[in-house]
């Protein structure tokens, strides 16, 4: 069988940078060299991209693979069959690309952007196409298509960033008068729990919509479920699947990104904690999320279950959820009977097959 050339971009603008770097690392292990000619490019926090030449995916995370010697400068051409085009001195170096993998969490890669560039190209990729993965990104956006397709969800408000400069104290008060504490604060377009806050108080909240308004222009404020977190992986176009559910404790008063990458305090159980019928419930409302959004390749879907009745809440979506090694996406569809290497090979067979 001809091996693909597979093309991996990973990094990016956004602040989920740091995490995108883990999951690319988990991706191009999983990558088996007998099926792939394997081009990592790397985007850095500058915009920059680079073809890294190096082979060792290990330096990714330590940012160590910017530094090989016989890294290019890159670039994906929007002109349909010019692939990837790399740069040594004077000359242009052109890859045919058979399939793009984004391992892009954030802005500027997971929100339609490099999406659209792609279809600009004509070039197959992993994951949902450009208007799904926009509407994904935006919480605001997806909690409107989630009110039509009558999922059960937090109630929400959205806040702009105008709202604050000109009228921040009548914004709290009308927040106040909809919602009891705790709320949650959210910048509308960041992913891994980026500038999210849980607020007690007026003070943490005017503080927590600075702090979001600082990521987005959008701020949404959703009312505190008092539940367990449980999320689903999904995989499929035209059919999708859905995986186990998977229950986290945090160990921590939300599922922050500190308790995402960085302390030890979380632990996932998988299978979920939950009773079979609540189980399945689940499992079909991700892949009516899924399926109501436009998404195509995979997603990660997350709810919550309430404590008090067993109600399920739906939280949000994810079009390219993590990859690192600890994330719940791959773990989800291990316990599921789809190891690494398959669940790689089974994406890039979505993506080829979205595209004929």
């Amino acid at each position: 069988m001809k091996k693909r050339n597979v093309c991996v971009l990973f990094g990016g603008m956004s602040p989920e940078h740091e995490v995108s770097l883990r999951s690319a690392e988990y991706v191009l292990e999983n990558l088996d060299p007998e099926k792939y000619n394997v081009f990592p490019v790397g985007i850095t926090k500058e915009g920059d991209w680079v073809l890294y030449t190096g082979g060792d995916y290990s330096k990714l995370p330590t940012e160590e693979w910017m530094e090989y010697p016989k890294n290019r400068r890159a670039a994906i051409s929007p002109v349909r069959g010019q692939g990837l085009l790399s740069f040594e001195g004077d000359c242009v170096v052109r890859e045919q690309v058979d399939v793009v993998f984004p391992v892009l969490h954030g802005e500027n890669g997971e929100d339609g952007t490099v999406q659209g560039l792609l279809q600009l190209a004509g070039i197959p990729f992993v994951g949902p196409r450009l208007a799904a993965s926009a509407v994904a990104m935006d919480k605001t956006l997806t909690k409107l298509v989630a009110d039509n397709a009558k999922i059960p969800q937090a109630a929400w408000q959205l806040v702009s960033r105008r709202d604050m400069e000109k009228r921040m104290d009548r914004t709290l008060e009308e927040l106040e008068g909809r919602f009891d504490y705790p709320m949650f604060v959210k910048p509308a377009g960041t992913g891994s729990s980026v500038g999210v806050s849980k607020v007690r108080t007026k003070e943490e909240l005017r503080e927590a919509l600075l702090m979001a308004a600082a990521y987005d222009e959008k701020v949404l404020v959703e009312e505190f479920i008092d539940g367990i977190e449980v999320e689903v992986a999904v995989m499929g176009n035209d059919s999708p699947v859905a995986s186990v559910c998977g229950e986290i404790d945090s160990g921590a008063d939300f599922y922050d990104y500190d308790a995402k990458y960085i302390t030890d305090t979380s632990v996932a159980y998988i299978p979920a904690r939950l009773e079979e019928n609540v189980a399945e419930q689940i499992r079909d409302m991700a892949v009516r999320v899924y399926s109501a959004i436009g998404c195509r390749g995979l997603s990660r879907v997350d709810f919550f279950v309430t404590k008090k009745d067993s109600r399920v809440v739906f939280n949000e979506i994810n079009t390219i959820p993590g990859f690192t090694s600890i994330s719940m996406y791959p773990k989800l569809f291990a316990a599921s009977g789809i190891p690494g290497k398959e669940l790689i090979d089974s994406l890039i067979d979505l993506a080829m097959e979205d595209a004929e």
